[in-house]
């Protein structure tokens, strides 16, 4: 076997952190915060295009002074969202504020005053039927205002003198901003032409096109934390199933990532913990208490020797939560913790937000899931269906509705947090056999 000389290990790991880079932030200019990493992604242009769109169907365009990743979608209620920078996400208002200003944007001219700008997305807004101060004035600015910054950190708008952050003021507030007007036509990712709405927008572009579900599969293994059996369709979970193992080598070879096989599903592990945009563990009251909180679930919940359907076993996806437990828990977390350290006393003196913020977390983690989210048009399994693989169903059978009597369920990913952790092995198989799976179970 011929060993990799140190120019083909340096050009490998050029190429995947262009590629990682590009996979966080999928919009990269020469002089925004990645500038000193641009040219590393010129560099490589040609391979990086190819690559991204055999393995994830994903087209990337390379310019002179940008490049951007052009992503496909997942559906309803799966992605990415935008947030402030107190970590509040965008309401729909935002998001509206948001493509009003793009669609000014984009035949503006280089350079125009604040109040201008303004007024053109008003303008847009009343031609869309859209009523500009329905929530009040000063929410109003305070959306646009969030909207503006968005664009500024994107590169699109520049503020050559003065600041976007003047819409929020009193009626005399000025700025003059430059505007960067490929970059605006770059930032929309999705067939709007070909859509009718906004939903229909959605659905194209989740559309894996001629890559069918091994596109759709490799979108969820790298834009999600994990990937259950249940949320897949019969096509989906076929290909996992089978390819699994093979697709490690081409995760690991443009993304660095690890593939983290078990029988409920799969995950890739970034052994650098950089690429994600959610941290748990981390710091702070919202990660600490979702820590604790699913720590504590999975003690309760897990359920007693659930085997593995090799063996005859019923694998467990998900545990309902019953009602009230995570309230009771979270009450818990804050009398024992929360009051003698430094979580934020908002959360600790609202337990309704304090449930809402964790729980967010939670799902987006996907450790929690909440009642009834399935992806697939017309999956479901029998009414009381618990999470379990019904008997005489095998794994690759599991479609669907998740229920609980909290509209919570536990998943298996959860197990990964407990203070004590279980791993049994699948029956020894030939060597041959590519399949062979853990259970995480639990």
């Amino acid at each position: 076997m011929t060993l990799p000389s140190a120019l083909d290990v340096a050009l490998a790991a050029e190429r995947r952190s262009a590629s990682r880079l590009l996979l966080a932030h999928p919009l990269v200019t020469s002089h925004g915060p990645h500038a000193d990493l641009f040219p590393l992604i010129r560099r490589h242009a040609d391979w990086l295009t190819v690559r991204f769109q055999q393995v994830l169907g994903y087209r990337l365009l390379v310019d002179t002074s940008y490049a951007r990743l052009f992503k496909g979608g997942l559906g309803a209620g799966v992605g990415h969202r935008l947030e402030r920078s107190s970590g509040t996400p965008f309401t729909p208002r935002t998001y509206a504020c948001l493509a009003l200003a793009l669609s000014v944007l984009v035949t503006a001219p280089e350079q125009l005053l604040l109040s201008q700008l303004v007024a053109d997305i008003k303008a847009a807004a009343a031609d869309s039927g859209i009523e500009w101060e329905a929530g009040g004035r000063a929410v109003q600015k305070r959306t646009l205002g969030a909207a503006l910054r968005q664009l500024v950190d994107w590169g699109v708008l520049t503020e050559t003198e003065g600041s976007v952050a003047a819409v929020e003021q009193d009626d005399s507030g000025e700025a003059l901003i430059s505007v960067d007007r490929e970059i605006a036509r770059a930032v929309v990712a999705g067939p709007l032409a070909q859509s009718r709405s906004g939903a229909d927008l959605v659905r194209r572009s989740a559309d894996p096109g001629f890559g069918g579900a091994r596109t759709y599969v490799r979108r969820m293994l790298v834009e999600t934390p994990v990937v259950y059996l249940d949320e897949l369709s019969d096509a989906e979970r076929d290909w996992l199933r089978t390819r699994q193992r093979r697709e490690a080598q081409a995760f690991s070879e443009l993304l660095g990532l690890e593939t983290e096989i078990r029988a409920e599903g799969a995950a890739l592990v970034d052994p650098e913990d950089d690429l994600s945009d959610l941290q748990l563990p981390g710091s702070g009251t919202l990660a600490q208490a979702a820590l604790l909180l699913v720590e504590r679930l999975v003690e309760q919940l897990r359920p007693e020797s659930p085997g593995h359907p090799a063996t005859g076993g019923r694998l467990v996806i998900g545990v309902p939560i019953p009602e009230g437990l995570v309230d009771e828990t979270l009450a818990d977390l804050v009398a024992v913790y929360g009051r003698r350290s430094s979580w934020k006393r908002e959360l600790v003196d609202d337990p309704a937000a304090l449930r809402a913020a964790v729980l967010d977390l939670l799902v987006r983690m996907r450790l929690v899931a909440r009642d009834g989210r399935v992806r697939s048009e017309g999956a479901g399994l029998p009414e009381g269906y618990d999470g379990q693989v019904p008997e005489g169903r095998s794994v690759t059978d599991v479609v669907g509705a998740r229920t609980g009597g909290s509209g919570l369920v536990l998943l298996a990913a959860a197990a990964r947090y407990a203070t004590r952790v279980t791993v049994r092995s699948a029956p020894r198989r030939p060597a041959t056999d590519s399949n062979v799976q853990q259970e995480l179970p639990l």
